[in-house]
């Protein structure tokens, strides 16, 4: 179902500043939506108003145009899985995912039923009669999911779900939830701080910090065209290189940028947003996927000394100092060079990012590749 946030407001007694802001979003009915940002940003407060347990010090909270907002956690027909699941010990699998369902005084055939079906789909449905304590973390948060399930939500919700499982298990149990949202077609809410699961998972991805809502997008949409400094900072692993400069005018009628030891051609793409500043200070950016290695000296080329190498499988995380600077650079393991080597790094105007250094607003994005349908 539609989940719609209007001028969501919440503030606790112990902070001189909103955990929630004073957000607006639209969460489409069928959404996968990830709620990605550091801890504190208000992601998990705004997930909780949702669910009921917190209540907004004002706004407004709909879901299938029905307002929600001053209704009792069990009349909102949300379902919630937590960061640390409980279970009730002294029952099996099967009773603890029937428990919600004998809470609401279903007829037996049917919680049977239900329960089989929806263990089925998250392939617990051979462990039924198991003790709770005989099964693994990623079993037991799938038992978490199947008790959420049964009560046949209009919306999920998930505070960081997978974030006391291990790596191997994660990423086996995004992949689970990814299908199970497709299987079901329910709108889907997820709380993470780790951008890699919010990229993998999320049909809409909404990266907040200190309360207020930073960009709304598609993945590809956060990543390539971020709005501003802290987005494009924040996601994307490694980080992406950012150096503070200065704008000038180039003879040709364009722009250049002087960085700390080095200039740089701005491509024209930037050329509307930098004749609207106020200042020439800027935030320049580029992604360590987007320097490359060349031979030769060149426009937007500068040398560099490797000083570490960090092995990432079939890639290698290079970090080059040049011109007193360090870049973060990914390279093909085939490629990679050893610590000492000398090289030469290409900065292409296509790849490089430009912000306001006093509003951190993007100053023109590289547009996102189109999605093959």
């Amino acid at each position: 179902m539609k989940v719609v946030l209007q001028d969501l407001v919440k503030r606790f007694a112990d902070s001189d500043r909103a955990a929630v802001n004073k957000i607006n979003l639209v969460i489409e009915e069928g959404e996968l939506a990830v709620l990605l940002g550091p801890s504190g940003c208000g992601k998990t407060t705004t997930l909780r108003m949702i669910a009921g347990l917190e209540q907004p010090d004002s706004g407004r909270i709909t879901i299938a145009e029905r307002d929600i907002t001053d209704l009792a956690p069990k009349d909102r027909r949300v379902a919630m899985v937590f960061q640390n699941f409980s279970m009730y010990p002294t029952m099996n699998v099967y009773d603890n995912i029937a428990f919600p369902l004998h809470a609401v005084k279903m007829k037996r055939g049917e919680i049977d039923r239900t329960v089989r079906e929806v263990a089925a789909l998250v392939n617990i449905d051979h462990l039924l009669s198991r003790s709770v304590r005989q099964v693994s973390g990623g079993e037991a948060q799938r038992v978490a999911l199947a008790r959420a399930m049964v009560r046949r939500p209009e919306v999920f919700l998930m505070d960081e779900p997978l974030s006391n499982l291990d790596a191997k298990l994660r990423v086996q149990l995004r992949t689970e939830i990814k299908r199970l949202h497709q299987d079901t077609g329910t709108t889907f809410i997820f709380v993470t701080h780790d951008q890699e699961e919010a990229m993998t998972l999320g049909d809409k991805i909404i990266v907040m910090n200190n309360g207020d809502i930073q960009q709304v997008g598609s993945p590809h949409e956060v990543f390539f065209a971020p709005r501003n400094a802290f987005v494009a900072n924040f996601v994307g692993t490694p980080s992406m290189n950012m150096l503070h400069g200065a704008v000038k005018s180039a003879d040709n009628g364009g722009y250049r940028i002087q960085l700390p030891g080095f200039e740089l051609v701005l491509p024209a793409r930037f050329h509307d947003g930098l004749a609207r500043m106020a200042g020439s200070r800027v935030i320049w950016g580029i992604r360590p996927e987007a320097i490359r290695l060349v031979a030769e000296t060149g426009e937007n080329t500068i040398s560099g000394e490797v000083e570490l190498v960090e092995a990432l499988g079939s890639r290698d995380l290079i970090f080059v100092r040049a011109a007193e600077q360090l870049f973060g650079i990914i390279v093909d393991a085939q490629e990679s060079l050893a610590v000492g080597a000398t090289c030469r790094l290409h900065f292409a105007g296509g790849q490089m990012h430009l912000f306001d250094a006093e509003s951190e607003r993007s100053l023109g994005n590289i547009l996102p590749p189109s999605v093959p349908p």
